[in-house]
């Protein structure tokens, strides 16, 4: 088993993200197969949902992902820096974003203004080369895009600015607003408006344009909303956001762990942590977690997060600290000091997953991903590609 250490400074923490390679590889495979002749774009925008930009593409990648997405030009081109030669999509501009940089590494850039294709376009005659735009269309998300009425003068001018010879438009897309629930009324009114938004672009000239709309929850669960690229991010590292269950086996890729630090014999009716908002039942053995807010645990998960303890599913008892929680673990409990400390992983071995911490704190999957990703140092295991 191939084992790697992220190479950034975090002494400062006990615990660590361990993220299993092989899986992110199997679960791009499997969307792929799922996918049909759609191409795959995997998005590792948020340094990979907290798994680690550079290794989670490639990953992806050595599964046969044609395309990587990102948010912003500078994840795009730290990408490039690693070494990825393949196509790469950045959506996410600010006013002053300079495209030069992305243009000149063949990085293709989504537009959802005149005001960036302008900007695009200005980058691409000062490097004298031709910019790969992808179009986008606000199709009911409220979010980036052209809305339906800015449409038409987006796409005219991106037919201009083609004639000239200063942008391929390479790509025509939108986001849902609802993908983790592909049934709902609102995923059929997106599409249909995204229909008729790459019709005009056909008949402007960019028919052969690439269309993309699905994100995981429309990959793994409408066949009609593929076009010619799916774009999933959750379901990448193993996780499936959707209500139903999914013949595509997903595998979560990150584990969260670390160790008993402290044990004690605490008597009943004792307050446990700040504002003593947990009292023992008891006499009991509480165990410390040198884990807390400043490592990823949201403080919503005080006297609620779940923990497997020596092999024992624990609650965090009281309010989390920011560097640690307690753990009520009975009278009988046997655990000790060293004892590992599971704070979720792919649920098994009893251990609690993402999605139950999301549950307990009454947030989303993705945020609980990213906090801990980005609060914690990594291992990498698994990092030698499998035969398959």
């Amino acid at each position: 088993m191939g084992v790697g250490q992220s190479s950034g400074v975090h002494g400062r923490s006990a615990g660590w993200v361990e993220v299993d390679l092989e899986a992110i590889r199997s679960n791009v495979a499997a969307l792929k197969e799922a996918a049909g002749v759609a191409e795959l774009m995997a998005v590792v925008k948020a340094d990979a949902y907290g798994h680690g930009l550079v290794e989670s593409a490639g990953a992806a990648r050595e599964a046969g992902a044609e395309w990587l997405g990102v948010a912003f030009v500078a994840e795009a081109l730290a990408l490039r820096a690693a070494g990825d030669t393949g196509r790469i999509l950045a959506w996410l501009h600010t006013a002053d974003t300079d495209f030069e940089p992305a243009v000149a590494a063949g990085v293709d850039v989504s537009v959802g203004a005149v005001e960036q294709l302008a900007a695009v376009v200005a980058a691409a005659q000062h490097l004298g080369v031709r910019a790969s735009v992808h179009l986008k269309i606000d199709t009911g998300l409220t979010r980036g895009g052209a809305t339906a009425l800015e449409w038409p003068a987006l796409v005219t001018a991106a037919a201009e600015a083609a004639m000239s010879g200063q942008v391929d438009v390479t790509g025509i897309w939108s986001h849902l607003s609802h993908g983790e629930h592909p049934g709902h009324d609102t995923v059929d009114a997106q599409l249909a408006a995204f229909i008729a938004a790459s019709e005009v672009a056909s008949r402007a000239g960019f028919a052969g344009a690439q269309r993309h709309l699905a994100n995981s929850g429309g990959t793994l669960g409408r066949a009609d909303l593929a076009f010619d690229i799916v774009r999933p991010g959750l379901a990448v590292y193993g996780i499936n956001p959707t209500e139903a269950t999914n013949a595509v086996r997903l595998i979560p890729a990150m584990s969260v762990l670390t160790s008993v630090s402290m044990v004690k014999e605490v008597a009943a009716g004792v307050g446990v942590s700040y504002g003593h908002h947990y009292t023992t039942g008891d006499s009991t053995r509480v165990a410390l977690i040198p884990l807390g807010y400043a490592d990823g645990l949201p403080r919503a998960a005080s006297n609620r997060g779940p923990l497997l303890v020596a092999n024992q599913r624990v609650t965090i008892a009281g309010s989390v600290c920011m560097d640690q929680v307690m753990v009520d673990c009975g009278p009988g409990s046997l655990v000790r000091v060293g004892d590992p400390v599971v704070v979720l992983g792919p649920g098994s071995n009893g251990e609690p997953t993402a999605a139950e911490w999301a549950v307990a704190c009454d947030t989303i999957v993705w945020e609980i991903l990213t906090r801990f990703g980005t609060s914690l140092p990594r291992r990498f295991v698994n990092a030698e590609v499998r035969p398959r």
